[in-house]
């Protein structure tokens, strides 16, 4: 009797160590997954001096009849108030904001929050980057209170 029981141990030994074995599939811990490439956005850098009246009033007409629907400038709407948005944010943040709002949803913390707050994300309106820099003199003077 002891003669056969010892074959069938060995037997659910093996059998045992086999199911304990990994899979053939790559351990993904061995390889790193490849970094994502880094969202290029439009601007990297905006250079802002006094307020230039001539391109604020400029920004004022596209701000009025682009970003009126969602956007007022001293309380909640659709989207967040903007009145002091060139307070909040550095130029560049805001042009891009305006430019590629998708971009910086997938690379920007505060622009997905500002998705998780107001449940809706920014319409791109296809603004050229002039007329981006336009809206973004308007909101410097609004916020100067030029």
């Amino acid at each position: 009797m002891k003669s056969s029981f010892l074959p069938v141990l060995a037997l659910l030994f093996a059998l045992g160590l086999a199911a304990c074995g990994g899979s053939d599939a790559p351990d993904s811990a061995a390889s790193p997954t490849p970094a994502s490439p880094a969202v290029e956005l439009p601007v990297s850098s905006v250079d802002v001096g006094p307020i230039d009246a001539a391109l604020a009033t400029e920004g004022q007409g596209i701000y009025e009849t682009r970003c009126t629907t969602c956007h007022k400038m001293d309380s909640r709407y659709i989207g967040p108030p903007l009145g002091d948005v060139a307070a909040r944010r550095e130029p560049e943040w805001i042009m891009n904001m305006i430019l590629a709002p998708e971009k910086m949803l997938q690379s920007d913390a505060d622009a997905q929050a500002l998705l998780a707050e107001y449940s809706v994300p920014m319409t791109n309106q296809n603004l050229s980057e002039d007329e981006a820099r336009a809206i973004l003199e308007y909101l410097r003077q609004v916020h100067e209170g030029a």
